[in-house]
């Protein structure tokens, strides 16, 4: 795998090398650089806390562009190997050396579970990652993470960022609803209400506004870095909303955040009460539109696991027991991140 070429014009999303060549090209990377709430947290996570990176060994997995490694060797780690599996680092390499960090920086292509870790760097103090993805957990990176965590972080070793937790907050959403799901009710007289169904099953990433939010937020999960295997990745959580004003509840939002370790401590948020970032929110319509009144409830429960077929896909199950002033409703859903 590290030695292969792709052949991008031959690839489909199914294809096992799909992921790892859809960060080949500089424009996902250009997206992820100009998220200032992203880039700049890692920076000063990292260069606020040198007494930390001082004389360490680290791991960037899945480093991209090296920009993450760069910060580690500004901080005055003593040597920062960066691996990823994509392409790009054949310009992460050029980056490094146009910046003068070729004596501290390693850059390796290959898969983190299938390379031989550099001479005096087989254990290492500290793993620097960005691994989130979309919902947090689309593209199952953090299991490549937790591998690092397992075969090569020295004992007491540190992790950038070491924790994370997902929350969910209900939305009024009935014009974008409108213009994404209810418009394949009716095209010029034909029904193509197949396709809405379809469109039902995917769940949107986009940028929701605060004043959309018509709910309290309730956390889902809390994923402690040093201690959570694969497995906790799949989960099933309860969740219960309050209406916080009279208002319609079109869908459902997921967002997230993390926390770095550190005297100066740093986290983000990507929940849609802050500046928007690259990872924005991902929004679940719910099949009923709640007709909700300030206080009432809205229970359920919802789950998330890797699809069987790929992997970095997710299948997410929705149940919704809402129980209003208005009306009374309890529905079931599957979603696929794709």
């Amino acid at each position: 795998m590290a030695d292969m070429e792709v052949d991008t014009e031959t690839i489909t999303q199914g294809h096992p090398d799909y992921y790892f060549d859809s960060y080949s090209h500089y424009g996902i990377h250009e997206e992820m650089l100009k998220d200032r709430v992203r880039t700049s947290s890692y920076r000063d996570a990292i260069v606020n806390n040198k007494h930390l990176f001082k004389d360490k060994v680290v791991l960037d997995v899945g480093c991209g562009t090296g920009i993450l490694c760069m910060f580690a060797a500004s901080a005055g780690a003593k040597k920062v190997v960066g691996v990823d599996c994509s392409s790009i680092v054949n310009q992460a390499k050029e980056i490094v050396k146009q910046n003068g960090f070729e004596d501290k920086i390693i850059i390796m292509k290959g898969k983190m579970e299938e390379i031989t870790m550099p001479e005096g760097c087989e254990q290492v103090d500290i793993i620097i990652s960005e691994w989130m993805g979309y919902f947090l957990l689309y593209e199952s990176m953090l299991n490549t993470v937790l591998w690092a965590r397992d075969n090569l972080l020295k004992e007491g070793g540190l992790l950038f960022p070491e924790k994370s937790s997902m929350y969910v907050c209900g939305i009024e959403d009935g014009s974008y609803r409108s213009d994404k799901i209810n418009f394949w009710d009716n095209i010029h007289g034909f029904s193509f209400k197949c396709i809405k169904t379809l469109a039902m099953l995917e769940p949107i990433v986009d940028v929701v506004e605060a004043k959309q939010i018509v709910t309290n937020h309730c956390k889902l999960i809390d994923l402690d870095l040093y201690k959570v295997s694969v497995d906790d990745l799949s989960f099933a959580t309860p969740f219960r909303l309050s209406i916080t004003k009279k208002n319609k509840l079109h869908a459902l939002v997921v967002y997230f955040d993390v926390t770095f370790p550190g005297h100066h401590p740093v986290s983000f948020s990507t929940s849609p009460t802050v500046k928007p970032t690259h990872w924005k929110q991902t929004v679940l319509y719910t099949q009923s539109i709640l007709d909700g009144a300030k206080g009432d409830i809205l229970t359920g429960n919802l789950s998330a696991k890797p699809n069987a077929s790929n992997h970095r896909d997710l299948d997410i199950s929705l149940s919704v027991d809402f129980k209003g002033k208005k009306h009374a409703t309890s529905f079931e859903q599957e979603f696929r991140l794709r």
